[in-house]
């Protein structure tokens, strides 16, 4: 098992680097073509940078040839090795079958929002309901598009998942926020104080 500490955005370099060498340029442009932003963060190429970094220290990918070209400052091209070859695999599967705690904001948000009123809570939810919405229906769209265009089930799974978590979120914050704003979902201050302990 590799020591090295796998990332989403580590196991993408690799992958992307299976098909053919790559520079980093080519490896950012490529991971915005398939889609893959969706789902790995490439907003900062100096991330990108700095994992490229920690695979070669790793001696998961190697320099395969240091280009120059006149319209571009000079480009080195990486390939995975043979250790990159092994230890992608071992962490896709890792990645396959363990679920990891992870610590997203927006959970972190739900448990502190005792801090606002009934009403700050459900125009914030309905707010992030209607920015969720218009992601569900991109997804959909590209969901729709790409079976259109004959794309095999096996490529597009990422992007039936991310469409399932979406639809299961905006269906659990319409039922919030129609709470909120029925008073269905209430409490009061003597409740929670009552439930804490406090004297």
């Amino acid at each position: 098992m590799s020591t090295h500490r796998s990332s989403p955005l580590a196991l993408t370099v690799l992958s992307l680097l299976h098909y053919k060498p790559l520079h980093p340029y080519g490896l950012q442009r490529l991971i915005k073509e398939w889609g893959k932003d969706q789902v790995v963060n490439v907003g900062q190429r100096a991330s990108l940078y700095r994992t490229i970094d920690r695979l070669q220290e790793a001696g998961l990918v190697a320099v395969r040839e240091t280009g120059r070209d006149q319209a571009y400052p000079e480009r080195t091209v990486y390939e995975v090795t043979d250790a990159g070859r092994a230890t992608a695999r071992e962490w896709l599967v890792e990645m396959l079958a363990v679920p990891k705690q992870e610590f997203p904001q927006f959970p972190a948000a739900l448990s502190h929002v005792l801090m606002l009123e009934r009403a700050e809570i459900a125009e914030a939810l309905g707010r992030r309901l209607a920015v969720v919405e218009e992601k569900l229906a991109a997804l959909a769209a590209e969901l729709t598009e790409e079976r259109a265009d004959g794309l095999a089930r096996i490529a597009l799974l990422e992007t039936e998942y991310l469409h399932a978590v979406t639809e299961a979120e905006a269906r659990w914050l319409r039922a919030v926020v129609e709470d909120l704003r029925t008073g269905r979902l209430s409490w009061s201050v003597e409740e929670l104080r009552a439930f804490g302990g406090d004297a």
